[in-house]
C-alpha cells in the first residue's frame, strides 16, 4: 500500500505483524529508506494513516442524489409531505436535516432541539441561520421535566454510578422520541432518524429511543463517510469539528465512552461486517482496538434481533 505525507512517498507492507515502511526521498540512499516500526503505539498510528483507504470513499454527489431520491420516493409512497426531526447540533442530525430540506420544501419540516442540560446551543443558531427554516417550524423543548419525573417515579438512583448514568441516559433518549412522535402526529409527518452505520453496528443507541424513527436517510453511511458528505454539502466547520456526543450526561462524548475512535472503528466494522473477515484475519491488520470494537458490536447484536418471536 502507498501513502503520501508531505511530499514523501511511503510504501508499506506487513512482516510478522510489523509495518515495514520504505520512504522514498530524493536525498536518501537506498539503505536509509527502509524503516521497521515495532513499537505498538507507533505501529498503530502509522497503520491507521496507511490503512485509511480500507473503507471506500463515497462519491458525495452521487450519494446526495441517491439519498434525496430515496427521501422523495418514501414520502410520496406514504402520501405524507411533512417531516419532524430532532436537532442536537451534531453532525448526524445536521446532515440529515440538510438532506431533508433538499427533498421537501423547508416549510414542511419541523425541527426540535430537545436538551436535558443547557437549552441554548451555538450550533443550533448556526444551523437555523444557514437553512432559512421558518421560525414557527423550530422549537426548543427541554426534556428535563419528563426525565426527572421518570427518575423520581422509578427511583433511578443506584450505587453503581455507571448503571445510573445509562438508565437515565436511556430515559432521555426515549423522552426525546416521545416528543418527536407526538409532534409527528400533530403535523401528520414522518419522524426522520439520524442514525449512522457505525452506531448501528456498535449498537450505540437506545432501543425505542434515538433509534426509533419512520425513515433513516444516513444509516447506510459510516461515521467517517458522514464527514465526507457533510463537507460536500457545506455543513459549517464548527459543526463538523464538534466532538460527537449523545448528550446523555455532562461531558459525555461518543469516543471517550467507547475508548476508541470512529476512524478506527469504521475500518474494523467494514472489514468484519461488509467484507466478512474473521477476528483472526482482522488481527493481521494490527488494529489497536480491533477486538474491543468487535466485542462491543457483538455484545449489542441482540438490539438488531428483538423483539423475539415464535
Amino acid at each position: 500500500m502507498t501513502s503520501f505525507w508531505g511530499g514523501i512517498v511511503r510504501q508499506a507492507h506487513y512482516d510478522d505483524s510489523r509495518i515495514v515502511v520504505n520512504e522514498q526521498r530524493s536525498w536518501m540512499r537506498p539503505e536509509q529508506s527502509r524503516r521497521t516500526y515495532q513499537d505498538d503505539d507507533l505501529n498503530f498510528y502509522f497503520h491507521l494513516h496507511l490503512m485509511r483507504n480500507i473503507l471506500p470513499a463515497i462519491d458525495p454527489s452521487l450519494e446526495k442524489e441517491k439519498i434525496i431520491s430515496f427521501l422523495k420516493k418514501t414520502f410520496q409512497e406514504q402520501k405524507i409531505n411533512r417531516a419532524v426531526i430532532g436537532l442536537s447540533g451534531g453532525i448526524d442530525s445536521t446532515l440529515s436535516f440538510y438532506l431533508l430540506k433538499e427533498a421537501l420544501p423547508v416549510g414542511s419540516i419541523f425541527a426540535f432541539h430537545l436538551p436535558y442540560y443547557d437549552s441554548h446551543s451555538k450550533n443550533i443558531d448556526l444551523i437555523l441561520s444557514k437553512t432559512c427554516l421558518p421560525k414557527k417550524n423550530f422549537q426548543t423543548i427541554s426534556v428535563r421535566l419528563i426525565v426527572d419525573s421518570i427518575k423520581n417515579a422509578l427511583h433511578l438512583v443506584s450505587n453503581d454510578e455507571h448503571d445510573q448514568k445509562i438508565r437515565i441516559g436511556n430515559s432521555m433518549a426515549r423522552a426525546r422520541m416521545i416528543v418527536l412522535f407526538d409532534q409527528a402526529k400533530k403535523y401528520n409527518a414522518l419522524v426522520c432518524g439520524t442514525e449512522n452505520k457505525s452506531e448501528h453496528f456498535l449498537g450505540y443507541y437506545t432501543r425505542f429511543g434515538d433509534e426509533a424513527s419512520d425513515i433513516e436517510p444516513i444509516r447506510h453511511l459510516y461515521k467517517t463517510q458522514i464527514y465526507e458528505l457533510a463537507k460536500y454539502l457545506n455543513v459549517p466547520q464548527e459543526i463538523i469539528k464538534t466532538q460527537p456526543t449523545a448528550g446523555l450526561w455532562e461531558g459525555q462524548t461518543d469516543e471517550r465512552q467507547f475508548g476508541f475512535t470512529y476512524e478506527e472503528a469504521d475500518q474494523v466494522l467494514y472489514l468484519y461486517y461488509d467484507k466478512n473477515l474473521s477476528l483472526k484475519e482482522l488481527k493481521k491488520y494490527g488494529f489497536k482496538n480491533g477486538e474491543k470494537i468487535i466485542s462491543l458490536a457483538k455484545a449489542n447484536e441482540y438490539k438488531h434481533e428483538v423483539p423475539y418471536t415464535i
